[in-house]
């Protein structure tokens, strides 16, 4: 089993080496795409010397301009070549080390796709901001009431799929819609989908949390315009 590790990179020049560090720590086969989404800061340079330090295992591909979530991994998937796909955040707020726990349920057949819940049960968790919480929660039940998902965190980054899912998956939103739009896809294809508990240390907005009030509108309309688009599936 190959672990592809699609990282989308954008202005995180503070935190991106030492969790690409983490990432190689874990003890799995793997490779890294890293994707510069068009970084104005020292990531594109930061990504390079990774790669030149870890050419066996470390990819970069560099959007000349900013594309947004939905595009870096739109980009990431075609290039993947893995047995299971991972999406990774370049921030420190999700920890590799939950990756063994992600990819169990895969590993064992009994999933297809696997969803990090940061609201199922740990024991322990970082106290977080309550209205992007809620705001959170709210999105995922609108969710799941157009796709019969009962999910408890849609937004999560982590996701884990068999590469066959990621690359069905066609991504269209170039922005955080990129969420919704994979859920509502996923769920159209009806593989199983399972859920296990992640850790998660969120950042704050002067920390440079990204996400705001005008992305959750976005999300909304994800949410329906995927339920009822036309797939070839």
């Amino acid at each position: 089993m190959k672990l592809s590790v699609v990282m989308p990179v954008y202005n995180e020049e503070r935190t991106l080496e030492e969790i690409v560090m983490r990432v190689l720590a874990q003890p799995f086969e793997k490779e890294i795409l890293l994707v510069n989404d068009g970084s104005r800061d020292r990531s594109r340079e930061i990504l390079e010397d990774l790669q030149r330090r870890y050419p066996d295992v470390v990819r970069c591909i560099h959007h000349e301009v900013n594309k947004g979530k939905g595009g870096a991994l739109s980009t990431g998937f075609r290039e993947v070549k893995g047995d299971i796909v991972v999406i990774q955040d370049a921030d420190l707020e999700y920890d590799p080390n939950d990756y063994a726990t992600l990819l169990a349920p895969i590993l064992e057949g009994k999933a297809d796709v696997v969803y990090g819940s940061r609201f199922l049960k740990t024991p322990v968790r970082k106290v977080h901001a309550f209205w992007h919480t809620f705001g959170n929660r709210m999105l995922t039940l609108v969710s799941n009431m157009f796709t019969d998902l009962y999910l408890t965190d849609m937004e999560t980054c982590y996701k884990a799929m068999k590469r066959e899912v990621a690359e069905k998956l066609d991504i269209q939103s170039r922005t955080f819609a990129v969420e919704p739009e994979m859920t509502a896809k996923i769920a159209r294809m009806r593989v199983p989908v399972f859920e296990v508990p992640i850790s998660y240390a969120g950042r704050g907005y002067h920390e440079g949390k990204k996400i705001g009030l005008k992305d959750a509108f976005i999300a909304v309309w994800a949410i329906v315009k995927w339920r009822f688009a036309k797939l070839p599936y």
